[in-house]
């Protein structure tokens, strides 16, 4: 584990040079690919060093991470072109990069919650540094405050399992069972913030909106993962007080997400649509998460792995648009068929998949969802129909508003992509479509 940190802290330095801007993404696609060799994973925990090692569940989250930073420096051509203080922004990329492998890896359960509150600094200089509209600054606060305000407990829940059980390591600690009303909300409220569930997601949609590209595609792609990786790290010791409380969660979570997904349905900007559906994705994960069945934590795994890459995706074609239009509201976005003809099979490609159309891993993830939580509750299925009704039906609006309809006259033009836009988003979409067969490493990892 340890050469993968060594390989990315020794990549900084390359960031100051001059002229190094895909240098360093070359180098980021190589990490990636050689990790994707390392998949010697079994249940357990395997190259462990002193604090580090991985399982299958962070085997997957690290290469996601991986990927989707080297996916962010491809998006961020502009930086580079203009000279955006590109030195600082690829800095900043990989030292947010290192932070996350950390984080994903770390077997102690406080060194996990130091790099999961300082992955957090990074993010709001991404957001604050190349954001496009003043309102970035509340943005940013919005972000840094809500998960400050509930992770402080969690800190102090975590000096308090220590000082029970003595030791910080997940594999010594799934042995014990808490039955502690208050250490349980300490523990799970920061990420249930994280996720975001529905009532504490304001942060989310904000700070979508505000950041870059590049800060887009990390929140959609690995922020939000944090809350449902930590989730699945320390549901396994709460697990009476999760079958006494968790219903609470799993409700406001299904009709949240009916909520939000209503809340799509009358946005005009394409960010904030899709940072909106994210919430809503994020709902029933969590929803099949806190069911506590197999088929509920494997689900959720999937799901969280194929909103990353298609959420990220959508977000690039969202910047794509706003490259060439200036503007990022629907009522200019029209008519982009005609704009950008070869564009739109992407679109198509990524608002399906965003809807769970086969073969996609959100599929997969959404099959076993549906089951867990029907299982759970037969009550829930009349949330859940309207949740798969209404998450086709933004995504179609999203697609058929912006390909079809009258182009806004100011725009005088054609414009097709470019190479690097195209490859940018079939790195999206084919890991998103072909990962479906090999779905035994997202729903046998238990």
């Amino acid at each position: 584990m340890l050469k993968i940190i060594f390989f990315l802290i020794l990549t900084l330095p390359i960031c100051f040079m001059k002229k190094k801007f895909w240098m360093v993404q070359n180098l980021l696609f190589f990490i990636s690919f050689l990790f994707l060799l390392m998949n010697s994973c079994v249940n357990y925990w395997s190259m462990i060093s002193y604090f580090l090692g991985f399982d299958l569940m962070s085997y997957g989250l690290i290469l996601l991470s991986l990927w989707i930073c080297s996916l962010m420096l491809m998006a961020s051509e502009q930086i580079n072109k203009y000279s955006n203080y590109n030195y600082l922004f690829l800095f900043n990329v990989v030292i947010l990069l290192i932070l996350l492998i950390l984080t994903f890896s770390s077997m102690n359960l406080f060194m996990f919650y130091l790099f999961f509150e300082s992955s957090l600094i990074p993010t709001l200089f991404l957001i604050l540094g190349w954001g496009y509209q003043p309102e970035r600054l509340q943005a940013g606060l919005y972000l840094l405050f809500y998960t400050l305000f509930v992770s402080l407990p969690m800190l102090i829940g975590i000096f308090y399992l220590f000082n029970k059980m003595g030791t910080m390591n997940y594999y010594l600690m799934n042995n014990s069972l808490f039955n502690y009303e208050l250490l349980y909300f300490c523990m799970i409220l920061a990420f249930l913030v994280k996720m975001p569930m529905f009532l504490v997601h304001l942060w989310l949609p904000k700070a979508h909106v505000e950041a870059p590209v590049s800060g887009s595609m990390i929140l959609a792609g690995i922020m939000l993962k944090l809350g449902g990786y930590g989730l699945l790290r320390v549901l396994s010791f709460f697990q009476t007080m999760g079958l006494k409380f968790n219903y609470v969660f799993v409700s406001i979570s299904l009709i949240g997400g009916i909520l939000v997904s209503l809340i799509c349905l009358r946005q005009t900007d394409l960010k904030s649509l899709i940072a909106y559906s994210s919430v809503a994705h994020m709902g029933i994960a969590l929803a099949g998460l806190l069911t506590m069945t197999y088929w509920g934590l494997c689900g959720s795994y999937s799901l969280m792995i194929g909103h990353g890459l298609c959420s990220s995706g959508l977000f690039c074609l969202a910047n794509i648009s706003y490259e060439r239009l200036g503007s990022r509201s629907l009522l200019i976005n029209k008519g982009l068929l005609n704009f950008m003809p070869s564009m739109s099979l992407w679109w198509f490609l990524l608002s399906s998949g965003n809807m769970a159309a086969p073969p996609t891993l959100n599929l997969l993830g959404e099959i076993s969802l549906l089951n867990s939580i029907v299982s759970w509750s037969w009550f829930s299925m009349i949330s859940l129909s309207f949740l798969s009704f209404f998450s086709a039906a933004y995504s179609l609006y999203l697609y058929s508003f912006s390909q079809h309809g009258k182009i806004f006259s100011g725009i005088y033009s054609f414009s097709g992509g470019k190479i690097r836009e195209y490859l940018l988003l079939m790195l999206h979409w084919f890991p998103l479509n072909y990962l479906i067969l090999k779905s035994e490493f997202f729903m046998l990892w238990l």
